[in-house]
């Protein structure tokens, strides 16, 4: 990595402009997908120049903060979480004068902005690897990641039986190298060896470099994974994204949630208390149970951890609720907000999971020979579960596109896809292109509007015509509408820092609960149910029957 670099000072105005006291503990934060957001020099891919000029529509949007997804030099083997330098904007997104106007401009408008950082792995061509690889082993080079020797005579076999998360052997040879590395993603991920003093007291000055700049938080990624089990001993299970914990129990495995992680993080909370402006952490961690991941948010830790289970829910009223209870109690015990999300990059679209005949399931992507969603009833769910998330206490993300009740791109051609999971299984997952297809801004413009011409990094269909943003905006009972009507009430009511109390439903397919004064109703079922006592404030569907919810429909009503 780059040497240490001179200390950057914001101005006064901007260092006031961003304080606020624990302003994460309720904020709906919108995840930018860089690349697919907005394109300003038509290249194809979109860039920070694209973001800066689309930030006035987030701020109508009413969304209380950014996080952008990977924006470093690297060679995009995996969409830029396989970093070449984490001080670096990669020329494909711009300069880092460009961050800086883009993170201007966002404070100015009243938006916090949380950045990526990738801290288990590199990419192979990060100059610390490359001196690795010209090492020998056993050189203080190599130490900084996990180089081994193989099993056999030879050693011609892996150092164990890990496998990558994205599929086939989770270890390496370059060519003509004696010895294996480790790498739980692609094999132009290395992974980092934690266990390095180099490695943390790097990523510390990372961390420094981008708070100088400020930046208002990171979203750590794979927060779980740094620390591996001594020995890195054999494992019979396998590691899965997002799905995994639960799934396979990860808590228990070598791989994930060693106890050491939690000492890096302390570290870095005593960091970023240091600065102004209560900046913030949220893990991407895959465990289970909730308890587990509680630990990463305890007080001195991470201020959120992404809530994983909340996303896999299926469309089943006693789950949903079950997991909301679950999760509150977890990060209760703990002092810590939850976080409720229902989609991101790497998962198909929630409008589209809704729409499945096993509604909320979680495919490895959808290709056009796979189970082709309802379209028209994923949206109706969607709709109908925004109510429900954007009325619970805590703290909300808004994957790009969500707004608009964008859907998977399910048709997407295999000679289009690039995400490493695709390749490394051999297509036997589809992968999580479809869900990072460019924006679509207006119905009519080359590109829907991503660009000022017609390339884009990966084919938008014809049905994103009908969701652009110019076809929502000012439309009442649009999709784009209702969110903006839903987060204005959301603050209005003050539901992110509320207290949720459930009230009897009267139905199994139906939950029904309060929030200060706010009474939400959410009908799972296919069939319509008598609305509770209240005022109506928002349905998520036109109410034709005085009195009654239609099913997959939600309202909010007020009770004052």
């Amino acid at each position: 990595m780059n040497m240490r670099t001179k200390e950057f000072t914001l101005p006064e105005t901007e260092t006031e402009a961003v304080t606020g006291a624990e302003w994460w503990r309720s904020a709906v934060i919108y995840q930018i997908y860089p690349r697919s957001f907005a394109d300003a020099n038509g290249d194809g891919i979109g860039d920070l120049p694209g973001i800066t000029a689309r930030l006035p529509y987030l701020a109508r949007l009413g969304i209380d903060a950014i996080w952008l997804s990977p924006f470093y030099r690297s060679p995009q083997a995996d969409a830029g979480y396989d970093v070449a330098d984490y001080r670096v904007v990669d020329p494909l997104f711009g300069t880092l004068d460009d961050f800086e106007r883009m993170r201007h401009q966002a404070h100015a408008l009243g938006m916090k902005v949380i950045v990526d950082l990738v801290p288990n792995h590199t990419s192979d061509e990060h100059a610390w690897f490359q001196a690795a690889l010209k090492s020998p082993p056993g050189s203080a080079a190599r130490a900084r990641y996990l180089f081994r020797d193989g099993k056999g005579p030879h050693g011609d076999l892996p150092p164990n039986n890990w496998q990558s998360v994205f599929g086939g052997n989770a270890w390496s040879r370059a060519p003509g190298d004696s010895q294996w590395y480790l790498h739980l993603f692609d094999r132009k991920q290395p992974d980092l060896n934690w266990d390095h003093p180099e490695v943390r007291a790097e990523f510390e000055d990372v961390l420094r470099f981008w708070l100088d700049r400020g930046v208002d938080g990171f979203r750590v990624d794979v927060a779980h994974g740094l620390i591996k089990a001594p020995g890195l001993p054999d494992w019979g299970g396998h590691a899965a994204m997002v799905e995994g914990a639960a799934d396979h129990g990860n808590n228990t495995s070598p791989m994930w949630d060693q106890e050491g992680v939690h000492e890096i993080y302390r570290h870095w909370r005593r960091l970023l208390d240091t600065y102004p402006g209560e900046r913030m952490m949220v893990a991407e961690a895959w465990i289970a149970p909730q308890a587990r991941l509680a630990r990463y948010i305890r007080g001195d830790e991470m201020q959120q951890a992404f809530n994983f289970d909340y996303l896999l829910a299926h469309w089943d009223a006693a789950e949903i609720r079950a997991v909301v209870d679950s999760s509150l109690a977890a990060s209760a015990a703990v002092g810590a907000p939850t976080t409720w999300v229902m989609s991101n990059h790497d998962s198909v679209r929630h409008t589209s999971r809704y729409g499945l005949r096993k509604p909320g399931a979680r495919p490895k992507g959808i290709d056009a020979a796979g189970e082709q969603p309802d379209e028209a009833l994923g949206l109706r769910r969607a709709r109908a579960a925004a109510l429900l998330t954007l009325a619970l206490p805590g703290s909300a993300y808004i994957y790009q596109g969500e707004e608009l009740g964008l859907p998977e791109h399910t048709t997407l051609d295999a000679r289009y896809r690039q995400d490493p999971a695709f390749f490394r299984t051999q297509g036997a997952e589809i992968g999580r292109d479809g869900c990072r297809v460019p924006l679509p801004w207006k119905a009519d413009a080359p590109s829907f509007g991503f660009g000022p011409g017609e390339k884009s990094w990966l084919p938008q269909p014809d049905s994103f015509a009908r969701y652009a943003v110019d076809r929502q905006d000012g439309v009442s009972g649009s999709t784009l509408e209702l969110y903006r009507q839903l987060l204005r009430l959301r603050r209005d009511y003050a539901l992110g820092t509320g207290l949720l109390e459930w009230q009897s439903a009267g139905s199994p397919d139906v939950l029904v609960f309060d929030n200060g004064t706010l009474r939400g109703v959410i009908n799972l079922g296919m069939q319509p149910v008598a609305l509770p006592r209240g005022t109506l404030l928002v349905a998520s569907e036109p109410l034709e029957t005085h009195g009654e919810l239609p099913g997959n429909t939600a309202a909010w009503l007020t009770l004052s």
